[in-house]
């Protein structure tokens, strides 16, 4: 060390690190961005996962909205399902109208075990109306390999309505799809058996390098000794041996527990079909300029009722003619600009939207529009 130079005393160095954090807002903000997570809301189990069900059957006691005689396979199920309760009749003669064909739809939990009750969603296959007051006769559910996992039977619950008749009435809410809380049982077993694991995996539900790396540290300094590795950004191995503790729940059970830091990723969700964006908070934008124009068209067509003369009798006036009249409004507006500086996040990007007066539709494309030119720092997720 020179003459000139000098060691930095503890106060000094905690002066310039403060310094620095305040100087420096984007490197603060990424550290503080950060939230405290446990382990069991950003992870699964390997070999422990749900299993989806499906079915088919027939939704009977209908007041006449179910389905109609062209809805050929309904007619069919109902021979079928006669015939096996030793009632014959022909299909052509079958009246289905307070019958409805239906899918069923369910998910078979990790460790189900026979006896177990299953919440079920019922879903009109024809063109019934309405399964208001139905109920669903047994049908089987299927698992993706063809084999019978459970059994469903019950009254439905709608969480829509119909009210009046033909063009009066007014709908809320689908009519023909209905569940049944807990209507389904279990009938086969498929339980895993988790003792014999050497390896519990732990699979991110958002894959990231750091997520998997905190992970594996927190693991690591619970057990106080190196007993987790981070394979890659979606998957954390955890020795069972290494760990030695009494049974692999008891492992699994200490894991999740465990609060480690997740970072959120900057991602813009947009469903275009209903207009919605979903935009995180970490998303920035470098400089960008939008500019909007308003062009609006509108076509209006009036009635002008017209007297004519009658043909009849001298004098006599016919009844007024409604002539059709036709005006087109085309609106122009001037183009609407916003500028955004480098760092810009979500809040400023809405609120100048906004001003703008764009609609959800127009920010949908304006967000593609800014992403294709790189101005975004972000993923962009279109559904």
């Amino acid at each position: 060390m020179s003459t000139c130079e000098k060691p930095i005393s503890g106060m000094r160095f905690a002066l310039i690190c403060l310094v620095i954090v305040w100087f420096c807002p984007s490197w603060a903000g990424a550290v503080t961005s950060n939230r405290q997570v446990m382990v069991r809301d950003i992870t699964t189990i390997a070999g422990v996962r749900d299993n989806p069900l499906v079915g088919y059957g027939l939704v009977v006691g209908l007041r006449g909205t179910g389905d109609s005689q062209q809805t050929i396979f309904t007619v069919q199920t109902l021979a079928n399902a006669m015939q096996k309760m030793g009632v014959l009749i022909p299909p052509s003669t079958s009246v289905v109208k307070n019958v409805a064909a239906v899918f069923i739809t369910a998910t078979l939990p990790p460790f189900a075990r026979p006896g177990e009750r299953l919440d079920i969603t019922v879903g009109s296959v024809g063109d019934a109306h309405s399964l208001e007051g139905g109920v669903l006769l047994m049908s089987a559910l299927h698992g993706p390999d063809g084999k019978v996992y459970a059994e469903a039977q019950g009254s439905l619950i709608l969480g829509g309505y119909f009210a009046g008749t033909g063009s009066n009435g007014k709908q809320v809410n689908p009519t023909n799809v209905g569940s049944i809380p807990g209507g389904g049982i279990v009938e086969r077993d498929t339980a895993v058996d988790i003792s014999g694991f050497k390896v519990v995996s732990l699979l991110l539900r958002n894959p990231d390098f750091d997520t998997a790396t905190e992970i594996a540290r927190a693991v690591n300094v619970s057990f106080h000794k190196a007993v987790a590795v981070a394979l890659d950004s979606s998957r954390v191995d955890v020795s069972v041996a290494d760990a030695s503790e009494l049974s692999v729940p008891l492992l699994i059970a200490r894991i999740q527990d465990l609060m480690v830091s997740a970072r959120t990723p900057a991602r813009i969700i947009i469903n275009e079909r209903t207009g919605t964006i979903v935009m995180g908070g970490d998303v920035k934008l470098s400089p960008v300029s939008v500019i909007h124009g308003n062009l609006s068209i509108q076509v209006v067509t009036s009635y002008t009722p017209v007297q004519a003369i009658g043909a009849g009798f001298p004098g006599s006036l016919a009844p007024p003619v409604l002539v059709p009249q036709t005006t087109v409004n085309v609106s122009d507006g001037p183009a609407q600009s916003i500028r955004l500086d480098e760092g810009a996040n979500v809040d400023e990007l809405v609120n100048g939207l906004h001003s703008i007066g764009t609609s959800a539709h127009d920010v949908v494309s304006i967000l593609q529009s800014i992403k294709a030119e790189g101005g975004m720092q972000a993923e962009l997720e279109v559904q």
